[in-house]
């Protein structure tokens, strides 16, 4: 299977089962898109009926591209035949390897953000901090599941973790006296609104998390429209300072703004232009996922106004590379030449397998997005996973368990997307998040555009 698109003066073309993207002309471009259906004879006759009329078009450079193609298609280049499906199954089904926990350290938040899917940190639920002991209990659990992998990854979510901070830091002491004995190495990431942040925070975490996670959705009327306290106060002008100042101790690196666009600011490219101007490079926009009759839902209108938002960023990140300036836009990370394998290309996240949400009462849920439905609750971290028909769903739950996506180009850059978005959306972690995946392609085919940019313009 191929795709086929023109962006920002770009004809690509991407293979989906060998991985390859081709930058082509004009010429090239149709005759792609004609070779399987048509004969050589009707590709050279339509080809020199459309471009005979330019000096650089003849019979003989046509036959020279059919050949052109005919080889790409010989080494698995062109319509390369996937055969991956298989491999989803076993993988996952054998694989039984925990390398990443989230933590929900605190069930409770100093924001009252109106779009919040963890109903303002409670989880639909009680207000709850996790304890030292049930922290501690996490990591050995951790460690006992890991098999013989070293990197593990622990985050640090709410809620609003900083509102426990003192378990936090007790957590990840633990964590670092028992690496050497168990040969472990965990990486330590931290989400946090930001209202809490102080230079006791900073110092830790620069020491400490290996990522952090900064909530900011952009221009100041955008953010406190909904990222509000109890009280009604917007959030904006007490967490810049903050972040502008932590963003610099980290060196402008290993961080992230990680913003949420809505129906009421899907012109969302300004806050991250504005983010940008502020000073942060590190930069994520998410779609909002809500209720279809919130006020802040995006609708099918919406979609191309966020197509063409989407387009604009990358253009204009190519501008800002070109000028010295560059940013990172999170969904827009892609490596085409060293990864990711295959592996994880067609099994997903690992929700559910790979990694869980701990809540502060030591409950296992397939992911933070779960917490607080009692259908998935897995067990918890002293007797382990308890509910394997869940743990089974997941395990059975990749790209190749949605008929869906069997004709789609863009499934083993998304792996069958978000398991949580799906069952939300759906019912079923089974099911397609459609206006997802309309997003997703989108971005997929900015992201690509931008690399094969970068490659032809040497930038």
């Amino acid at each position: 299977m191929v795709h086929q698109y023109k962006l920002n003066g770009y004809n690509i073309v991407i293979d989906t089962a060998s991985g390859s993207v081709h930058s082509v002309d004009e010429v090239a471009y149709d005759i792609i898109e004609m070779y399987e259906q048509h004969s050589r004879e009707e590709i050279v006759r339509e080809m020199m009926a459309r471009y005979g009329h330019r000096e650089d078009v003849n019979e003989a450079e046509i036959e020279e591209c059919l050949d052109d193609v005919a080889q790409l298609k010989e080494e698995g280049k062109l319509f390369s035949k996937d055969t991956y499906e298989g491999m989803a199954f076993d993988f996952k089904r054998t694989n039984t390897v925990i390398k990443a926990l989230c933590l929900h350290v605190a069930h409770t938040c100093n924001l009252n953000c109106e779009y919040c899917f963890a109903s303002q940190g409670k989880y639909h639920g009680e207000r709850a901090i996790m304890t030292f002991e049930v922290g501690k209990r996490a990591i050995d659990f951790l460690v006992e599941h890991s098999g013989s992998r070293r990197n593990l990854e622990v985050d640090f979510f709410g809620g609003e973790p900083l509102m426990n901070w003192q378990v936090c830091k007790d957590i990840v002491a633990y964590a670092r006296s028992i690496e050497k004995e168990k040969n472990k190495n965990f990486r330590f990431t931290l989400t946090t609104n930001g209202m809490l942040v102080d230079d006791e925070v900073i110092e830790f975490a620069n020491r400490e998390m290996h990522n952090v996670v900064l909530s900011l959705d952009g221009r100041k009327e955008v953010h406190d429209r909904l990222r509000r306290d109890y009280a009604g106060k917007g959030s904006y002008d007490v967490i810049v300072p903050k972040f502008q100042k932590f963003a610099e101790a980290r060196g402008g690196k290993d961080y992230y703004m990680r913003g949420t666009f809505t129906h009421n600011n899907v012109d969302f490219t300004n806050d991250i232009f504005h983010m940008a101007d502020l000073g942060f490079t590190e930069l994520s926009m998410e779609p909002v996922v809500c209720d279809p009759s919130d006020p802040s839902a995006l609708t099918e209108a919406d979609l191309p106004k966020l197509f063409e938002q989407y387009e604009i960023l990358a253009k204009d990140m190519l501008r800002r590379k070109r000028e010295g300036k560059p940013i990172t836009f999170y969904h827009y990370m892609i490596d085409l030449r060293n990864g990711p394998c295959i592996y994880k290309r067609i099994s997903g996240c690992g929700s559910g397998t790979e990694y869980m949400a701990v809540t502060p009462w030591g409950e296992l849920y397939p992911c933070h997005q779960f917490v607080g439905d009692e259908k998935y609750s897995m067990g918890n971290i002293w007797d382990g996973v308890t509910n394997e028909a869940v743990r089974d769903q997941f395990k059975n739950c990749n790209v190749y368990a949605r008929p869906e996506c069997k004709d789609c180009w863009a499934k083993l850059y998304c792996s069958g997307g978000c398991a949580a978005n799906a069952y939300h959306a759906t019912g079923s972690i089974n099911g397609v998040y459609e206006y997802g995946c309309e997003l997703f392609k989108k971005r997929m085919e900015c992201a690509v555009m931008i690399q094969v940019a970068e490659e032809e313009e040497g930038i």
